[in-house]
C-alpha cells in the first residue's frame, strides 16, 4: 500500500507530488533529499526510513522516483511499480528527462489518478490505459532553420534517410494516431561490455549483458515473430548449427513472449502492447567470440626536465566498415598534477586535465574501425617521483558501438501478423556500450 508518488530532478526541484492516504506529514519530500544527499557515495540506499515512513525510491532519467509507505509492504513490489511507473511515463511522454515531465505534468497527474486508487496498485500496462488517457503529451523538438542532415544534391535522398536515428523511437505511443495512422515498430538489440585489459594485451576478463527492446507504436498488432541466429545456442552444452556459434550463458524472456518455436527454430512469438518492453535478456560471462574492441600502448617516462611524459597508442580493433562513437578515455594521474600540454594525432580529438578527479580526460568523438590514434602528455607535476609514476592508470573507456554487437547476435526476420493495412515500418537496430572497460597499463 503506497502513501504517496513524487518525483523530484536532480537537485531536489518537486516535479510531480500525489498524496493518496494522506498519512504522512507535508514535508516529506525535503526530509527524503535531505536524506539522500546527506549520503556520502553515488549509491544511496533504495530504502530509507524516517520514524514510521518508509521511502522507496529509484533513480530513472536523472530523476528521483519515490514512493512511501507506512505499511509493511514489499519493497520489491514498490520497486517494481515504480520502474513500470517510469516506463509508462516514458512511453506516454517520449522520453525521461526533467523538461518532459514539467511539460506533461498533467498527462502524469492522470496516469496516477488512473494506475492506482487510494494506495493501491491497479494496472500498468499502456493496453488498459489507453482507453482511459484522454490528454495529449507534449513534445519539444529544437528549433533548426536547415534541417539537412538527410538531403543530397538538388534534393536527392541519402542512405542517412533511410537508416532511423537515434531518437526516432523516443515519441509517445499516442503520437501514432495524431500521425495519420502512422505505424511504426522498432527492435532494439543493446549490449553491454565489461572488460579488463592486462598491461601486456591479455584478455582478463569480459562480461557481456544484453537485451532484445521493443517499441511497438502499431495501433493493432495481433503477433510478432522474431527470428534470431539459427546458431544461436544457450550453455555450451546447446551448441547448434553449422555457422558460427552464437553463444549466451544465460537467458531469460519476458512473461509474454511464446517459446514454442524456439527450441527448434529460435523464433520468439508475442503480442507486442503499445509502448516499450523488454523482450529477451541475456548474458554472456568470462568470453568473446571476438577481439576486444580496443587495445592500448602505452609508454610512461620522466624526460629531463621533470616532467612525466605519456604517449599512448589506442587501436581500434572494429571492423574496417564500423566505428565507434563518443568515445571516452579517463587516466588517472598522479597527486599534485598541475598542469598539461599535449600533442594529438588528428584535430577533432580534445583532452584536458581534471584537477578534482586526479585524471586526464581524453575525448574522440568518431574512431573508425581497424585504425589507430596516438596522444602525447606532458604533464607537470610538482614533487614528481618514480613512486608518483605508478599512481597512472588503470585507463578507463566509456564508447558506443553501433550497428555492433558482442556476441554477433542478429535478427533474422522481423514478421507482423495479420499484414498490417496501411503503409508501416520495421527497424531493427544493434548497439554496444561500455558498461566497464579497463586498460591496465
Amino acid at each position: 500500500m503506497i502513501s504517496q508518488v513524487f518525483i523530484l530532478s536532480s537537485k531536489g526541484d518537486h516535479l510531480i507530488y500525489k498524496d493518496f492516504r494522506g498519512e504522512a506529514e507535508s514535508n516529506v519530500v525535503s526530509v527524503f533529499y535531505e536524506k539522500v544527499t546527506a549520503l556520502t557515495g553515488d549509491q544511496p540506499p533504495v530504502v530509507m526510513t524516517h520514524k514510521d515512513l518508509h521511502f522507496i525510491h529509484i533513480r530513472q532519467g536523472g530523476l528521483y522516483w519515490v514512493a512511501t509507505t507506512t505499511a509493511d509492504s514489499s519493497p520489491f513490489t514498490i520497486i517494481e511499480f515504480l520502474n513500470r511507473l517510469s516506463s509508462l511515463v516514458k512511453d506516454y511522454c517520449g522520453s525521461l528527462s526533467e523538461k518532459s515531465v514539467q511539460m506533461n505534468f498533467a498527462l502524469i497527474y492522470e496516469l496516477l489518478d488512473e494506475v492506482v486508487d487510494y494506495g493501491y496498485i491497479q494496472t500498468t500496462s499502456s493496453d488498459v490505459l489507453k482507453n482511459f488517457i484522454q490528454t495529449e503529451a507534449v513534445t519539444s523538438r529544437p528549433f533548426s532553420l536547415f534541417d539537412l542532415s538527410n538531403v543530397g544534391l538538388f534534393g536527392a535522398e541519402t542512405q542517412q534517410s533511410k537508416v532511423a536515428p537515434s531518437s526516432a523511437a523516443t515519441r509517445p505511443i499516442q503520437s501514432s494516431r495524431e500521425q495519420g495512422g502512422k505505424s511504426e515498430i522498432f527492435v532494439d538489440v543493446i549490449e553491454r561490455m565489461s572488460v579488463v585489459l592486462g598491461s601486456n594485451g591479455v584478455l582478463m576478463k569480459a562480461d557481456v549483458e544484453g537485451e532484445i527492446r521493443v517499441k511497438c507504436y502499431m495501433p493493432s498488432c495481433s503477433e510478432m515473430r522474431i527470428g534470431l541466429n539459427e546458431e544461436f545456442s544457450i550453455g555450451k552444452s546447446q551448441l547448434r548449427g553449422y555457422g558460427a556459434a552464437v553463444r549466451v550463458d544465460e537467458c531469460s524472456f519476458h512473461q509474454a513472449v511464446k517459446l514454442d518455436e524456439f527450441d527448434t527454430h529460435r523464433i520468439l512469438r508475442l503480442c507486442p502492447s503499445q509502448g516499450e518492453q523488454t523482450v529477451m535478456q541475456y548474458q554472456l560471462a568470462d568470453d568473446l567470440p571476438s577481439a576486444p574492441p580496443f587495445r592500448l600502448f602505452s609508454t610512461i617516462e620522466r624526460d629531463s626536465g621533470g616532467r612525466l611524459l605519456m604517449y599512448l597508442k589506442l587501436r581500434c580493433d572494429l571492423p574496417p566498415k564500423s566505428a565507434a562513437i563518443n568515445v571516452s578515455s579517463t587516466i588517472p594521474v598522479p597527486k599534485g598534477s598541475v598542469s598539461l600540454s599535449q600533442e594529438l594525432s588528428s584535430p577533432d580529438q580534445s583532452a584536458e586535465l581534471r584537477p578534482q578527479s586526479r585524471a586526464i580526460v581524453w575525448q574522440i568523438p568518431r574512431f573508425p574501425g581497424g585504425t589507430q590514434l596516438s596522444a602525447l602528455f606532458k604533464l607537470e607535476v610538482s614533487g614528481l617521483s618514480s613512486a608518483s609514476m605508478l599512481e597512472v592508470g588503470p585507463v578507463g573507456l566509456s564508447f558506443e558501438l553501433p550497428k555492433f554487437t558482442a556476441t554477433g547476435l542478429q535478427i533474422r526476420f522481423l514478421r507482423l501478423s495479420p499484414i498490417q493495412p496501411g503503409p508501416s515500418q520495421r527497424w531493427v537496430r544493434y548497439v554496444t556500450h561500455s558498461d566497464s572497460y579497463t586498460i591496465r597499463i
